[in-house]
């Protein structure tokens, strides 16, 4: 699958990798072409190109690696045409110029914000829980931890989880596109948790749990819990 990435902040560029070394083919995508072209070059990843937004929307599948609160809703709105049909991973959060909060309400979230934005385009929501820097460590004693996948378009969230094949991560089918509102808060949570206990923000959430039948033993199939890795602190 071919993938178009828009930004080369820290999580675009995280990404941009992952996909690559899961044996996808990737267009990181800047409008400084210059600073994609040396990310890329430097990262010497099989599949991995460097390019311009418009070589990056090219991609069937294009995720955009831009907060909201930059403006994501207005860079995207006049490309509803171009991204009509297409899947798009949404892995924004809503948060503010600190991260202390959302700009959003609770009624909504920053994925059902980009479907009313594009409403012919297939919006997928991931990533959303994971930070950063898990990307760069993403073992925790050799527990992989999860990406929540939500969607209201069955196939293209089948085809987002299928893409996560081959990557560090656990994708979960979450539900449906609102489903984000929580998946999103929940990220909030986890970032005043893991910075009071000091290891943020190398920290994600992994689904536990035990499956029980009579005159079995105990199966765990996958509480919910956010930990820190050996390495963590």
């Amino acid at each position: 699958m071919k993938i178009g990435i828009l930004g080369t902040g820290r999580m675009g560029v995280r990404l941009a990798a992952m996909y690559a070394r899961a044996g996808h083919e990737v267009v990181l995508g800047s409008r400084d072409t210059e600073r994609s072209h040396r990310i890329a070059t430097g990262l010497a990843l099989p599949g991995l190109v460097s390019g311009d937004y418009d070589r990056a929307l090219d991609a069937p599948v294009v995720l955009p690696a831009i907060f909201l609160r930059d403006g994501l809703l207005d860079q995207l709105q006049p490309l509803r045409t171009v991204l009509a049909g297409k899947i798009l991973i949404d892995i924004t959060n809503p948060f503010n110029a600190d991260y202390s909060d959302f700009i959003t309400p609770w009624d909504t979230s920053g994925a059902e914000r980009i479907a009313e934005t594009l409403p012919g385009t297939r919006v997928v929501g991931a990533f959303k829980n994971v930070w950063w820097e898990v990307f760069d460590a993403p073992d925790f004693d050799g527990v992989r931890s999860d990406v929540y996948v939500v969607s209201d378009d069955e196939d293209a969230k089948r085809q987002v989880i299928e893409l996560g094949a081959g990557t560090p991560f656990r994708h979960v089918d979450a539900g449906r596109l609102a489903n984000a509102r929580t998946v999103e808060r929940m990220t909030l949570l986890s970032g005043e948790l893991g910075t009071r206990l000091g290891f943020f923000p190398r920290m994600n959430y992994t689904l536990l749990g035990t499956r029980w039948k009579p005159g079995q033993a105990d199966e765990v199939v996958g509480a919910l819990i956010a930990r820190p890795g050996s390495a963590a602190g």
